[in-house]
């Protein structure tokens, strides 16, 4: 699992233009990055439980207070161009100090995705953002 963590933290840094993807809500700052899943190595996505596929994305969460890894109640929608929507249902994966939430969506070609998420962590009180990113499938 560690190795897992490594991977995701990896990829928030090999992408420069998403290097610092975040939103703050106070104290709260909530990263996130989405992919398609064919970038991970099979063992990786075995192990994360996910499905490797050309077609497959993944959304990725995690929660700090303060600096401090937290336990929250994570939800969300992506939707394409069309109003289609697909519900994002989250698992949380904790890996040593690290807690981050994962969802899987399908995608059919080249399209903007739209994502709605929404945090609740421990004050109790309800965050929401948006972002949109374009998704390519492998070939």
């Amino acid at each position: 699992m560690r190795r897992i963590a490594i991977l995701f933290i990896a990829l928030c840094l090999s992408l420069p233009a998403l290097a610092e993807r975040k939103h703050s809500f106070g104290e709260l700052d909530v990263h996130y990055i989405a992919f398609n899943s064919g970038f991970l190595q099979p063992e990786i996505a075995a192990a994360a439980g996910l499905v490797r596929s050309k077609s497959q994305g993944v959304v990725n969460i995690s929660v700090l207070k303060a600096g401090t890894p937290m336990a929250a109640n994570v939800n969300g929608a992506v939707k394409n161009l069309l109003g289609q929507s697909h519900p994002l249902k989250f698992k949380q994966v904790n890996e040593g100090t690290a807690i981050y939430y994962l969802a899987q969506f399908p995608f059919e070609n080249r399209e903007v995705l739209r994502f709605t998420i929404s945090v609740q962590a421990g004050d109790g009180v309800a965050h929401s953002f948006d972002f949109n990113q374009e998704f390519f499938p492998d070939e």
